[in-house]
């Protein structure tokens, strides 16, 4: 199923955000950093990528609601993906 751009940009920001905390991780590491500190920041991307994915899948069954004849994902195959990020 191909989602709809335009309300990706959201996700987009995101992952844009997550991917600055991972290189803000990697700097921590490198400058040798608290490990409590790493682990603290890392929770944080962590959550952010769960809910970058989370949104995805939010999206995908608005998507399948809104227009299910165009649409070849079904319900088992969406609850598999959200069961991936649990």
């Amino acid at each position: 199923m191909e989602l709809n751009s335009t309300e990706m940009e959201s996700v987009v920001k995101r992952l844009k955000r997550a991917q600055g905390q991972i290189g803000g991780v990697l700097k921590m590491i490198e400058d040798g950093r608290d490990c409590q500190d790493i682990v603290t920041q890392l929770a944080a991307v962590s959550k952010a990528l769960d809910r970058a994915g989370f949104a995805v899948i939010a999206l995908g069954l608005r998507q399948c609601i809104t227009d299910p004849e165009s649409h070849t994902m079904d319900v088992d195959s969406m609850e598999k993906l959200f069961l991936s990020l649990a």
